[in-house]
């Protein structure tokens, strides 16, 4: 019974302890957490700006500063490269405001959060599909956009990116005799980057290509 008392009264105590520390750090009101955060911010601590944001969003989510909080939360992990998170961040942030004025700017740093994982034309080609789909939305949707502009010049690398992928795996199948499947890359890649120089290649390759695939 006794030892029945002690284990409650250690629960207890370390309850109080627990639920003094978090009182105590809600002492923090909304201006003294967005100071915080967007000192950490400036400086480059985005670490310490995500604790500091994600706590004013958590404590005070009817603050003024709260859709602040959201946007340099996604911000935040941007910085830190933490991509994933970062999309995740911004899309959220766009489906709860969608009418709030930073949206060009969200949708472009969007992009740019696929846009930074683009690698070679060998690899996986997500990056530069999902990331030319994000700034395409942003040049139809806000073509006054200052962001618009700047997501221009992104697109064309994208394109490339996507058009050089196409090429690669159509050369690869034509190389390995699968020439069905090579025309197929060949004849997607003219149809939908038609301007590309990888276009002009294709349609250089198809009609042997399709004479081979007629054979097979």
């Amino acid at each position: 019974m006794k030892s029945l008392f002690l284990f409650f009264t250690i629960v207890l105590l370390f309850s109080g302890c627990s639920w003094f520390e978090i009182s105590h750090e809600m002492e923090k009101n909304a201006g003294e957490l967005v100071s915080e955060g967007s000192s950490a911010f400036v400086s480059g601590d985005y670490k310490t700006a995500v604790k500091a944001y994600t706590d004013l969003k958590d404590w005070y989510p009817f603050s003024k500063y709260a859709i602040l909080a959201e946007l340099k939360i996604a911000d935040s992990h941007y910085h830190l490269e933490a991509y994933d998170e970062a999309i995740i961040a911004y899309e959220e942030f766009e489906k709860m405001h969608p009418r709030n004025e930073a949206i060009p700017y969200v949708i472009y740093q969007t992009g740019l959060s696929w846009f930074n994982q683009l690698d070679t034309i060998d690899r996986d080609h997500t990056p530069a599909k999902n990331s030319l789909t994000q700034f395409n939305r942003l040049v139809d949707q806000y073509p006054e956009s200052e962001y618009a502009q700047k997501a221009k010049g992104n697109i064309k690398k994208c394109v490339e990116n996507l058009s050089g992928h196409e090429l690669y795996v159509g050369n690869y199948y034509y190389k390995t005799k699968k020439y069905k499947a090579a025309l197929k890359r060949y004849e997607y890649l003219v149809e939908n980057y038609p301007d590309s120089k990888e276009s002009k290649e294709a349609l250089n390759k198809i009609p042997k290509c399709r004479e081979l695939a007629n054979k097979n």
